[in-house]
């Protein structure tokens, strides 16, 4: 799965980062065969891999998940009333990684081969030892995440949270958070997230930038987000 990337297409943001000049550097990684972008900024930390994953494999992994995968329609209560998730939700991870998110707590699904080799190769990228994974189904454009910030306190802060796109391609906005301090000097910005991508955020990323993916309402056809992530023992 790491393979060479063919000629690179940078993300345009498509808002400014703030008035200091957003930061993208390529780093030479010839030794792994790899192009990486890094996009740095105050408490920001993001890698990016474009096309991690080739159309081929991006492809049948899609597959393997949209007809394998234990999905769920979970529900929330706003103001006294019950609400679908716009998505369908999985959550896999080793024995005794619990984990509870927007009040839900979520059922541990064990690990299918695929997925589980697929974590031995992001863990080696990465440099983390992950050990749990949500994973999204948006089944089309009408499908969404509001911004947030993957910071509960039974995830390892100091731990990356590695992020796999396949699918529609789809926007990831950023924006900091209204108390880190950060919000006077950077603006939001978004990243164009394609089939095969893989976006790592690393500390201290979560504690001070939020997330999220807006609807599209003019895409139909489904994407898949995987975020690998280490919880505490």
């Amino acid at each position: 799965m790491l393979q060479a990337s063919q000629p690179l297409e940078l993300p345009q943001p498509i808002e400014p980062l703030g008035p200091k000049p957003f930061e993208l550097e390529q780093l030479d990684l010839e030794r792994l065969g790899l192009e990486q972008l890094v996009f740095e900024h105050p408490g920001l930390n993001l890698r990016l891999q474009p096309r991690w994953l080739d159309h081929e494999q991006a492809d049948a992994l899609l597959q393997e998940l949209l007809s394998n995968v234990a999905w769920k329609q979970e529900h929330i209560r706003l103001f006294g009333r019950v609400h679908p998730l716009p998505r369908l939700t999985c959550w896999i991870a080793d024995p005794g990684c619990a984990y509870r998110y927007s009040g839900l707590q979520q059922v541990v699904e064990p690990w299918t081969p695929a997925l589980q080799a697929l974590r031995t190769e992001i863990s080696e990228f990465c440099g983390c030892a992950f050990n749990s994974l949500l994973l999204n189904l948006y089944r089309h454009g009408r499908d969404a995440m509001g911004c947030h910030a993957d910071d509960e306190p039974e995830l390892e802060a100091s731990a990356a949270i590695a992020s796999l796109s396949l699918g529609s391609r789809r926007t990831l906005r950023f924006k900091p958070k209204s108390g880190s301090g950060l919000a006077a000097q950077s603006q939001s910005f978004a990243l164009e997230l394609n089939h095969g991508d893989l976006l790592v955020m690393d500390p201290p990323t979560q504690q001070h930038w939020l997330h999220g993916l807006p609807r599209r309402t003019r895409i139909e056809s489904p994407r898949i987000n995987l975020t690998f992530r280490r919880v505490r023992g």
